[in-house]
């Protein structure tokens, strides 16, 4: 098969594409033929040395993809040679093959293409098992997202829009910002010029808000807690801010409020395959309904994975961007 490798750590000059054997399935795994692989924050953390794969997965990157299954290993009962699918992967992704648990595959949702689906495992399963088996996320109730623009804040605006939550979000642009309204943020925040602490108490009257998603970690941490309401739910899951800070927990305790830090690429896969069956039951029929819809910024050939990984580095895309093979 050709992948991505990287030749030490860097920047995406470091990445290239070679050969490598074939991948074998081994028991209750599945191998697939794959069309596309999403690019993810994580993505450039492993490339920088700073995130590396769980024991045992593949050194080559990629978190998720779309393909066919092309085999299938002892006592697989849920999937057949031929089935066009997605999947949520601990690495493997830039490839044009790819070996993954059958718990952590899924049909590709009605209404979508085989390569656009690549763009919704990671994202769908890091928002629906964050914002909602976790926070616990409620029609009527307010939510806000860092990074709306991005692959993540696309899908959780929809998502929660969609379940009938009041959505806020913060972008870097006007342009982003519009196109957050568009997808049913009800507030928007420009966090060059705005403080999202102080358009949140105004928004809501001082109550704050209810579930925030964060990306930022450290640079944050103290100001999404002022913006926490009572009995609100912080999940922490990404550290572009950096990874310590100052935390003043009597105003915590005073909001009797949650901060929660995950991760989702290194649980079990009995873990991983629950939350895949959970999209499967509760956010693919939106997606299949129209009421979300994943948001391609484009794709670019395997091949041009530096260029890729580039452009996801300058941070002037919106939404997914997608390695087609």
């Amino acid at each position: 098969m050709r992948a991505v490798v990287a030749q030490g750590t860097g920047g995406p000059e470091v990445l290239s594409v070679t050969e490598l054997p074939d991948p074998e399935p081994g028991p209750g795994e599945v191998v697939l033929d794959v069309a596309a692989a999403g690019l993810n924050r994580a993505d450039l953390l492993q490339r920088q040395g700073h995130y590396p794969p769980p024991p045992g997965a593949s050194d080559v990157i990629g978190m998720e993809c779309s393909g066919t299954v092309s085999a299938v290993g002892e006592g697989v009962t849920r999937w057949a040679v031929g089935d066009e699918v997605c999947a949520l992967l601990a690495g493997g992704g830039y490839a044009t093959k790819v070996a993954v648990p059958e718990g952590q595959v899924m049909p590709v949702p009605a209404g979508l293409d085989l390569v656009t689906a690549a763009a919704v495992p990671e994202v769908a399963a890091t928002v629906w098992s964050n914002v909602f088996m976790i926070a616990g996320l409620k029609a009527g109730q307010t939510f806000l997202v860092h990074g709306g623009a991005g692959g993540i804040g696309t899908f959780a605006i929809q998502l929660a829009h969609a379940r009938g939550a009041r959505v806020m979000t913060t972008g870097g642009t006007a342009e982003k910002l519009a196109f957050c309204r568009d997808l049913g943020a009800d507030v928007t925040i420009d966090y060059h010029d705005q403080d999202f602490v102080e358009v949140v108490t105004e928004a809501t009257d001082g109550a704050g808000v209810d579930v925030i998603l964060d990306n930022m970690g450290a640079k944050y941490l103290m100001r999404n807690v002022d913006a926490l309401a009572l009995e609100g739910v912080l999940v922490v899951i990404g550290m572009q801010g950096g990874a310590k800070a100052e935390l003043d927990l009597g105003t915590l305790l005073r909001k009797r409020g949650s901060v929660v830090a995950t991760s989702l690429r290194a649980r079990s896969v009995e873990n991983k395959s629950a939350i895949c069956q959970s999209l499967v039951e509760h956010v693919w029929p939106l997606l299949a309904d129209g009421s979300v819809t994943p948001v391609v910024h484009g794709t670019m050939p395997l091949d041009e994975v530096v260029a890729a990984h580039e452009l996801m580095t300058s941070g002037s895309h919106t939404g997914k961007i997608l390695l087609t093979t």
